[in-house]
């Protein structure tokens, strides 16, 4: 069992506390699509933005094992709410990747929110000290409670060909369009930003690669061991802990609405008795814990070649994307499985299991965290094949 340091794990504590009152403001947070200013000041109070920030700037700097655990509780209380703070958390690690000159500013704080907007949906066009962005970025996740966004462009070089680039921009810089309107993790709060020649001044603008490598340079913690996770490996691992945490909400919430609840238009007077239900409810259980045993070894493995000081290798990064994809397979299974025998009173928008299941069906969907596409990309590495993607 890993050993959590005492501040994380206080930290991961009160985030436990908060599982009924984030339950609670599910409905709200659906109706405002956004999860509102008592779940953000919650999770502030309880110390969760300051996980991901380094210990030399008042900050947690929380292991990567603490950090899941932490989107994990948070995302049993509220799907969406636990989406937004694994970005957040993601974000504020992000902000390490970057020079000191940049850290200072940023983590002024010690605890910070950073969104963003991976995809290169915009252009870097340079300018005296820096560069002009031009762009949008869509599914931009807690852009409203953002201090800050993490975004993707392209910057084009005198041949002809293109740079990936990321900046960190203040959000006040951007503006938020009002075009979030979906039928699962409506809380999150992804709207659309866009940005309309925003001066970014060069430090707050770094190369995809060194990025995505963690081979950029003039700060302290480049070659200090232990949390040199890899950006995409790292962003890949956190998400699957907000698909754990879903599964065992909706799980609680399933098995806390059975005693006594009668099967309608039978003489089942107690659904716990029929053993549909109690084979559902076992395949559930099973499909979690595997899940969990089978991130806790690829949150391990990562963290064992931090500790060595090591960026992850290639294989470590299509493990992580592979089982990762194979774990979310399991979970969305379980929710299903008791989706299926869990009667129409369900769908009542005041139960939370409902939300927990939409949730999960379109958490599911994101791009880079879809079973079958990481399954895929596993498969090609063991059959001796190039992972054949950019995105490791």
């Amino acid at each position: 069992m890993t050993k959590f340091d005492a501040e994380s794990a206080a930290v991961l504590e009160a985030v436990r506390g908060l599982i009924p009152v984030l339950r609670e403001n599910g409905v709200a947070a659906e109706d405002n699509r956004w999860i509102g200013d008592e779940n953000i000041a919650l999770l502030e109070k309880a110390g969760v933005f300051r996980t991901g920030v380094p210990k030399r700037f008042g900050g947690l700097e929380s292991s990567l094992a603490e950090q899941f655990a932490v989107a994990a509780v948070i995302s049993q209380g509220c799907a969406s709410t636990g989406w937004v703070a694994a970005a957040w958390m993601e974000g504020a690690w992000v902000a390490s990747l970057y020079p000191d000159e940049v850290q200072k500013e940023i983590y002024a704080g010690g605890s910070v929110r950073i969104s963003g907007g991976l995809t290169p949906t915009a252009m870097f066009t340079p300018a005296d000290g820096g560069f002009l962005l031009n762009g949008s970025w869509g599914f931009n996740t807690g852009c409203r409670g953002a201090d800050w966004n993490f975004v993707a462009g392209l910057r084009e070089l005198p041949d002809g060909e293109v740079e990936p680039l990321y900046a960190l921009v203040p959000m006040s810089e951007f503006t938020i369009a009002d075009d979030w309107h979906v039928s699962a993790a409506a809380g999150t709060g992804s709207f659309t930003t866009s940005a309309e020649n925003v001066f970014v001044p060069a430090r707050f603008v770094a190369g995809a690669e060194a990025l995505v490598t963690g081979t950029t340079g003039d700060r302290a913690n480049a070659g200090v061991a232990g949390r040199n996770y890899g950006l995409i490996t790292y962003v890949a691992a956190m998400s699957i802990a907000v698909y754990l945490g879903v599964a065992k909400g909706a799980y609680d919430t399933f098995t806390e609405r059975l005693p006594g609840k009668p099967i309608a238009y039978t003489n089942w007077t107690d659904a716990r008795e029929h053993p549909l239900v109690q084979l559902k409810v076992a395949s559930a259980a099973g499909a979690i814990a595997a899940a969990e045993a089978l991130a806790g070894g690829f949150v391990a493995r990562l963290q064992d070649r931090a500790d060595a000081g090591e960026h992850p290798t290639v294989e470590d990064s299509v493990t992580v994307r592979g089982q990762g994809g194979f774990a979310l397979k399991l979970l969305k299974q379980a929710v299903e499985d008791l989706h299926e025998v869990s009667g129409a009173s369900a769908l009542s928008r005041h139960q939370a299991f409902q939300r927990f299941y939409r949730d999960m069906e379109g958490l599911s969907r994101h791009g880079m965290m879809t079973p079958n596409t990481n399954l895929e990309l596993q498969g090609r590495m063991l059959l001796g094949l190039d992972p054949d993607t950019l995105y490791l």
